[in-house]
């Protein structure tokens, strides 16, 4: 029981994370019917950005709190990843708004790719020690044990998700999202423009990915330019999971996917006789993938073809 309750706080912080970066993708397509495969690399760079922003600001500021230079460095991680995506938006997607559908897929793994060349140039290749820079002794929760780090990944995403759905909701902005996801062209003869709306759009992806790197980082002790490809597609995978163009659903989809992976490697051992152990974690994330864009490719809380029928 312990080592179950284990793996489902695991699976919990996991979750959060998938869920942060999962609202990136889910946005951009609700808006406009994109996949940006070059978000987990936005995760990639709020990652490294915070790294060297810590090593600049331990120099700078020899005394303070830790607490303190961790929120530092993901503000300045966040203005950096959501400078990046702008540019990203206006340079590279917006001239092919109108164009074939195959043509921004490509144009975003080609960005996907240069983003982690450009950062292997910058950081070097080899794998970032992250510090840690909040206390390391775990809590014991029923024999299982979280860490501040954990903790403070759960707390954070909490409250981003919270803000995420006020802004959503509750704000003029939202109401020119939702407007422009709907019917962009109604929405710009009421005075909502599309343009603005989609930079924006990509703008709180980036800052929810910076987020997520930051926590990525700080919860596995490194970095490297690499980093954002695999939990970018497994976020992709969440966000199809729970049904991609819903901000609900990708948040769903991003913990359940977490809970699965967390659970099925902990007990893949068990049921393999041995032969597959934790290493091969990853395989549940796609495998998920595969079911879900077989049995029910409109996700969890998508609609199905029939239902707009």
């Amino acid at each position: 029981m312990e080592v179950l309750l284990q793996q489902i706080i695991n699976g919990l912080v996991l979750g959060s994370m998938y869920a942060l970066v999962a609202l990136g993708y889910t946005m951009v397509y609700g808006i406009i019917n994109l996949i940006n495969f070059a978000h987990g690399e936005v995760l990639m760079v709020g990652a490294l950005t915070s790294w060297t922003a810590i090593g600049l600001m331990k120099d700078a500021m020899p005394g303070a709190p830790g607490w303190v230079i961790l929120v530092l460095a993901t503000l300045i991680a966040c203005v950096v990843a959501a400078a990046l995506n702008f540019a990203i938006e206006k340079i590279a997607y917006r001239p092919l708004r109108n164009s074939p559908k195959l043509a921004p897929l490509i144009t975003a793994i080609g960005m996907s790719i240069l983003l982690q060349t450009l950062a292997m140039i910058i950081w070097k290749p080899n794998y970032k020690a992250y510090p840690t820079l909040l206390p390391s002794t775990p809590v014991n929760i029923g024999g299982a044990v979280i860490t501040p780090t954990q903790i403070m990944i759960l707390a954070v995403t909490a409250i981003s998700l919270a803000l995420l759905m006020w802004l959503v909701n509750s704000t003029k902005l939202g109401r020119a999202m939702r407007a422009t996801a709907e019917n962009p062209r109604v929405a710009a003869l009421m005075g909502v423009k599309p343009d603005m709306v989609i930079s924006a759009t990509f703008i709180i992806g980036a800052v929810l990915a910076a987020i997520a790197g930051v926590m990525y980082a700080s919860n596995y002790g490194t970095a490297q330019h690499s980093m954002g490809f695999i939990p970018g597609l497994k976020a992709f995978t969440a966000a199809v999971f729970g049904g991609i163009g819903n901000l609900s659903g990708a948040v769903i989809g991003g913990i359940l996917l977490g809970l699965i992976e967390s659970i099925g490697s902990g007990y893949i051992g068990d049921l393999t006789g041995g032969v597959l152990g934790s290493h091969y974690t990853d395989i549940f994330a796609f495998i998920v993938l595969i079911i879900v864009l077989t049995l029910r490719p409109s996700g969890l809380m998508g609609e199905r073809v029939a239902d707009r029928a």
